[in-house]
């Protein structure tokens, strides 16, 4: 049964921050954009580079090894070197806490 796991209080995760955060075992990425709260498996799968130190284009991460997109929203890669998909996570607020739920094994 997968849990849902604190991320940080909404109030103190602003516009444009990325939060790493431990969910059973895997390194999720979580940025706010805009308002918008979205979690990828933290890690690009070209190259091992953690994504949440990526620029953020709109709804797409830049990994900032070799520049890699993938889309915060499917997971998907949108741009050479990088072609296959990270981890999409769900993410919610609930009483002013932002939270990532592993649904891997759902």
């Amino acid at each position: 049964m997968s849990e849902w796991i604190d991320v940080a209080a909404a109030d103190e995760f602003a516009p444009g921050m990325c939060r790493t955060v431990d969910v059973d075992g895997l390194q999720v990425a979580v940025f706010n954009v805009d308002g918008n709260y979205y979690a990828v498996e933290d890690m690009c799968s070209h190259e091992a580079e953690p994504l949440c130190g990526g620029d953020v284009e709109g709804q797409e991460v830049v990994c900032p090894r070799h520049g890699a997109h993938f889309s915060l929203i499917t997971g998907a890669a949108l741009s050479p070197p990088a072609y296959d998909p990270v981890a999409i996570f769900p993410v919610r607020v609930v009483g002013g806490k932002v939270q990532v739920k592993d649904d891997r094994w759902d």
